[in-house]
This record gives C-alpha cells, sequence and structure tokens, in this order.
C-alpha cells in the first residue's frame, strides 16, 4: 500500500519543544519507526513535514494522481483554522487518518476544534507517537 505520511508546523522540533506535552522522542525517531514498519509491512511511506501550509495543500494535492492509498496526517496548529488544507483534504476520496501526539481535547480551548477531521476517515489522539503506528494498522487493514 501506498501512504502518505504529513506533519505540520513544529513537529520537526518533537524532542526540542514542550518535551511535557510531546514527549522526549525527536522527529527523527519517528520518521525511523514509521520508515521501519512500512519496510517491514511491504508498504510505501512518502513522508513530508512543512511549517508552511501551501507545500501541505501541494503533497495533498499529488497525492491525488501519483497512486496514493491512504494518508495519516498530522496538522499541528493548521488543526484548528487551516480551512484551504481542509478543502485539499476533502477533495481526495482514499482514507486519511488525523494524528495527534497529545490529546488536544485535554488542552486549551482553541484546540478542541478541528476543522480537519470532519473530512477525514478517523481521528487518533493522545496516544504519542504510537497514534501514528494505529493510523498505519488501520489504513493497512490491520484493525
Amino acid at each position: 500500500m501506498k501512504i502518505l505520511l504529513l506533519n505540520g508546523p513544529n513537529l520537526n522540533f518533537l524532542g526540542i519543544r514542550e518535551k511535557g506535552i510531546y514527549g522526549t522522542e525527536d522527529y527523527n525517531s519517528l520518521i525511523a519507526m514509521m520508515e521501519e514498519k512500512a519496510l517491514r509491512e511491504g508498504h510505501e511511506l512518502d513522508i513530508y513535514q512543512s511549517n508552511y501550509e501551501g507545500g501541505l495543500i501541494d503533497k495533498i494535492q499529488e497525492a491525488y494522481s501519483n497512486g496514493t492509498e491512504g494518508i495519516i496526517i498530522n496538522p499541528g496548529a493548521f488543526t484548528h483554522y487551516s480551512y484551504a488544507l481542509r478543502d485539499a483534504l476533502a477533495s481526495l476520496e482514499i482514507p486519511k487518518i488525523e494524528v495527534h501526539i497529545s490529546n488536544v481535547h485535554k488542552r486549551e480551548e482553541f484546540r478542541h476544534t478541528s476543522v480537519t477531521a470532519p473530512v477525514c476517515t478517523g481521528q487518533v489522539v493522545g496516544l504519542g507517537l504510537r497514534g501514528y503506528v494505529l493510523a498505519m494498522d488501520y489504513l493497512t487493514g490491520k484493525m
């Protein structure tokens, strides 16, 4: 299966920013974990991180025609206000799983609303980096 893994703003700073919320594992650990899982299970994984909304939208639009069969996305702060990202996700009729490392529902009020979740197949929150693994399991039929 061909999967696109998208990470939004500041996720490249895992292990650096707010360790009490996001943990101490760094972004490279997340990438290595997901690449190893994909390789072990025979999946193709395209990974992209951007602090810019347009970069994420471009990758979603590329997925329309490049054979991508599922998307795992952590939109970061864009979750709460990016209607452009929401519209790009809505244009694809493939499974999309939104992932958040922390439990956004236990945090600041503005984090409780996701404008992107309604156009995703499902959402995983509060399970740390393991949420990405669970999202891949869902996409690949292991759940």
